[in-house]
């Protein structure tokens, strides 16, 4: 019986550079006999953040979150995944409001608040997150270190793909405003040789996701 993965991706732009790694990793999962199921969350029905119902901390709902929105399906199919990537940008030093939900949603249920047992999953999976940014690589590792060790806690270990530097349209001169930080030729040149080998490590990042 194949593994299933479940793939979400935070960000809003299909074709982009969020869009593009997330498909190379999962391309890479598939070849790897994985069967994927991907969520596109921007484009789900309405949903939100935790909402401090503290219904996940009753015994009958015990580790699951019990609002119920457009979120409902996604969270349920993750309960179910032998493994999860997760894919958003970077939107002002942090990642998407997008990926905040899912995220508050599928700690939150896990976190008992007990010293012994802090955390009560007791079907803990690897998770891949994968964060696209204009800045360079290493500019968010202290964010990116602190979402890795609080997912590896309470879902399961987690590794790290960073793609930086990225191009963010395809014509710079599009906008109203010059974009005098970059040099969209860089950006672009960096794009057509960099990126590509990129795409080719999160191909093998969603290859190796089943194998940890």
């Amino acid at each position: 019986m194949n593994k299933k993965i479940v793939a979400v991706n935070c960000g809003p732009r299909i074709g982009f550079n969020t869009d593009t790694i997330l498909k190379n990793a999962i391309k890479g999962a598939e070849d790897n006999g994985a069967e994927v199921m991907r969520f596109d969350l921007y484009r789900l029905e309405r949903f939100t953040g935790c909402i401090s119902c503290f219904g996940c901390k009753k015994k009958a709902f015990k580790g699951h979150c019990v609002c119920k929105d457009g979120l409902s399906q996604v969270l349920s199919a993750i309960n179910e995944a032998d493994g999860l990537i997760i894919a958003s940008p970077n939107y002002l030093s942090d990642l998407t409001a997008q990926f905040r939900a899912l995220y508050e949603r599928l700690i939150f249920p896990n976190l008992t608040y007990n010293r012994e047992t802090p955390c009560c999953n007791d079907r803990m999976i690897p998770v891949l997150l994968m964060m696209t940014s204009n800045a360079p690589d290493g500019m968010y590792q202290r964010l990116l270190d602190s979402y890795k060790a609080t997912l590896s806690n309470f879902v399961g270990l987690t590794e790290v793909f960073v793609s930086g530097d990225t191009l963010q349209l395809k014509d710079y001169d599009a906008t109203d405003w010059k974009w005098s930080m970059f040099d969209p030729e860089a950006k672009k040149l960096r794009h057509e040789t960099i990126f590509p080998e990129e795409c080719k490590k999160a191909y093998k990042a969603g290859a190796a996701l089943l194998d940890r």
